[in-house]
């Protein structure tokens, strides 16, 4: 059937269904972009539509008759010559980068029918194979669902606890999920997974990316997949694989999902690939951006045009200066705020984003244009603030944005692991890291706080590995990073020796202990709260199997972390002071009273010497408050290897009882109950609750 077409609109981008027809709009250089309709029954099998509109670099047209559901890509007519920075070529199939939801998964190999969707080599003509075999066509989608009454949980900053996770990795192994729905969005939002966040005290979850990715081609060759989905194809599409079908169910199950989480108080959070897309290099394939508008879309190497600027690791990254990406960046996240209802995002390599012609902009650039727009801004936005070239942003964003904290992550694995001269650093980390985020007017809510997330070693294998072992990912042991600030307690990998295994326990105690009592937002990593391991895997990208997913075998060990990480984010729940607005200033509030003090072992406060000196190890944290209603609150740490008494009557009544609230060492070691002398045990923290004589409450 010959489809009926009109001029058709410019706006909006993307494919609109209007209850009569599908208007269709597409920003290409192309001297001519046909709309390939495809056929439902045979994905190679399309119709091809000259678009007939053209308005200032919009290629449009309307198609009478074309309903909701229906199958399409394009077709991009004009010059191949890439050292001018064009790469059209009409034997390819494009995805729409305005797509709303693809139909199956984007290869990028030769497969076995023959098809290629590979460029041409430099100074070669590309290959002319037809691509519609491998390059899915995209669904004609009409926005509507039925959200009731559903209502974002908008939790403050300061109250959020962020979980992050996988769709598949959480879901895949769990018992209480039924089979079916395993691995899946619906999964994610069963019951069994919303009570384990409960339990455990989640406010808002993390979602590794779910926008539409494509696997690279050398993964693969080796039989692999792109695990975490961080090489997008489609921005506003939600990906296939987690649906329990195939035909763009994935769009009201990832929407169902959300409402069904919003529903149990907490919050989604998308992570989200904006700096570069699966095309690669000049080597790969052309799949969307390249065959439209390479030099529009990607940075390009100036004197270079047939080479992409590389500040991602990827092969390219897009050109963030140009209107036309800040319009597609920008048009997604709103599509996810107001159809899907998202509560967030969190900007992979968001240093990346923040480049205007290489060159990397202090305010952030066009992340600091995103706080201002009134639909985006009205959401929590998190930075990665670095990217692979070495750029970084890390508390120089404007306010508003939140920022994964590097420097904490780091700091805390060196303290705990017995690090000469980290005393200090640790110490700002945990009371906020003021001096990364006072200069930009931003309080401690700023501060992502974390000691694991998806890029490095779960929380036991950083207890458990001092190395990598990526060699399952078939590229000689390169991939990954290299320094995790890592300590095996004696034995490399799996044992059973008693002592090697206690003091691994008592790390990850004191690693989890040390996140849960911080100022700023805590952001766990799925599995860690059971003790998950990747046996020393620290680049996990490419492994979908047991290996990466979160095991819920409920052993002993994992028994017990579990119980120990509910406790620790339900003291911080409990004690207002963790949570506080602004940073601790240490002055006296006029009735005497400090916010915060740090006591050396003697019980005198810190000097500049005690914190430069390389031998400390040890330190108490005083916290106070003014309220009449409050308990004064000593944590104490002690990451040396001996037991350290420490006075605690500086700053209270010798009268007074010291009660514990939390501690990573074991039940023996401790009494529950001081007075004027504590004792840490060795690599131990204490959390304590003064009280008059009687209960702390």
């Amino acid at each position: 059937m010959k489809h009926r077409t009109s001029i058709g609109r410019p706006t909006p981008l993307g494919a609109t269904f209007d209850g009569h027809g599908v208007n269709f709009a597409i920003r290409s250089a192309a001297d001519e972009v046909d709309l390939c309709v495809v056929s439902p029954d045979d994905h190679r099998s399309e119709e091809r539509i000259t678009l007939p509109g053209y308005t200032e670099g919009v290629h449009h047209g309307y198609v009478v008759g074309l309903a909701a559901g229906a199958l399409y890509a394009y077709r991009a007519r004009g010059r191949y010559a890439p050292r001018e920075g064009l790469r059209f070529n009409y034997s390819k199939r494009l995805v729409d980068p305005y797509a709303r939801a693809l139909v199956g998964e984007v290869r990028s190999h030769r497969d076995q029918h023959g098809y290629d969707i590979a460029s041409g080599a430099d100074g070669e003509q590309p290959d002319v194979i037809d691509s519609a075999g491998v390059v899915p066509p995209a669904i004609v989608v009409v926005p509507d669902f039925a959200w009731g009454d559903d209502t974002p949980p908008a939790v403050p900053l300061g109250e959020s606890f962020i979980y992050e996770c996988h769709v598949k990795g959480l879901t895949a192994l769990h018992p209480g999920i039924p089979v079916d729905l395993r691995g899946t969005y619906l999964g994610l939002a069963s019951e069994p997974a919303l009570e384990h966040f409960r339990r455990l005290g989640v406010t808002a979850i993390e979602l590794l990316p779910v926008q539409q990715k494509c696997d690279e081609a050398h993964l693969v060759a080796r039989g692999l997949t792109n695990y975490w989905g961080y090489n997008p194809i489609a921005w506003a599409a939600p990906d296939p694989r987690f649906a329990t079908r195939g035909d763009g169910a994935q769009v009201d199950e990832l929407k169902t999902a959300i409402r069904r989480i919003h529903a149990a108080g907490i919050e989604v959070i998308l992570d989200v690939v904006f700096n570069h897309s699966c095309e690669g290099d000049h080597r790969g394939p052309t799949l969307s951006l390249r065959g439209l508008d390479n030099a529009v879309y990607y940075a390009l190497e100036p004197k270079r045009l047939d080479r992409y600027r590389d500040f991602t690791g990827c092969g390219n990254t897009l050109r963030m200066e140009h209107p036309a990406v800040r319009q597609l960046i920008f048009d997604s996240l709103r599509t996810w705020v107001t159809e899907y209802h998202v509560d967030g995002f969190r900007f992979d390599l968001a240093a990346a984003l923040a480049r205007d012609d290489g060159r990397l902009v202090a305010d952030g650039g066009m992340l600091a244009l995103m706080r201002e727009d009134p639909v985006i801004g009205g959401v929590k936005l998190i930075a990665e603030p670095w990217d692979a070239a070495g750029g970084s942003l890390l508390g120089r964003l404007p306010a508003g944005w939140c920022e994964w904290n590097g420097e904490y992550r780091d700091s805390v694995r060196r303290f705990w692991r017995g690090d000469a001269g980290e005393l200090g650093r640790v110490a700002s980390a945990i009371a906020g890291s003021s001096p990364i985020f006072v200069p930009s007017a931003r309080g401690p809510d700023a501060s992502i706080n974390f000691v694991t997330c998806h890029d490095g070693p779960t929380l036991a294998d950083l207890t458990a590995y001092e190395r990598k072992h990526n060699e399952v990912n078939g590229e000689d042991n390169r991939d990954g990073p290299s320094e995790n600030f890592a300590c095996n307690w004696g034995a490399e990998g799996a044992t059973t020796d008693p002592r090697i295994t206690a003091a691994r326990r008592r790390a990850r105690r004191n690693l989890l202990a040390t996140l849960a009592l911080s100022l700023g937002v805590p952001m766990l990593q799925h599995g860690d709260e059971l003790g998950r391991t990747q046996r020393g895997l620290d680049n996990g990208y490419c492994q979908d199997s047991p290996m990466t997913w979160v095991d819920w075998t409920s052993d002993l060990d994992a028994a017990d972390a579990l119980r120990f990480a509910r406790r620790a984010f339900e003291v911080r729940r409990q004690l207002e002071i963790l949570r506080r607005a602004g940073h601790f200033t240490g002055l006296d509030d006029g009735s005497g009273r400090r916010d915060l003090v740090w006591l050396h072992p003697s019980g005198r406060e810190m000097t500049v010497a005690d914190w430069g000196s390389p031998d400390a190890h040890a330190v108490a944290a005083w916290y106070g408050s003014p309220e009449s209603d409050a308990r004064d609150v000593l944590m104490i740490l002690n990451a040396s290897e001996a037991p350290v008494a420490f006075s605690a009557h500086t700053f209270a009544p010798l009268n007074s009882k010291w009660c514990v609230l939390l501690m990573t060492c074991d039940d023996g070691e401790l009494g529950h109950h001081f007075r004027s002398t504590i004792v840490a045990p060795p690599r131990s923290l204490l959390l304590l609750g003064r009280t008059e004589g009687g209960s702390f409450a």
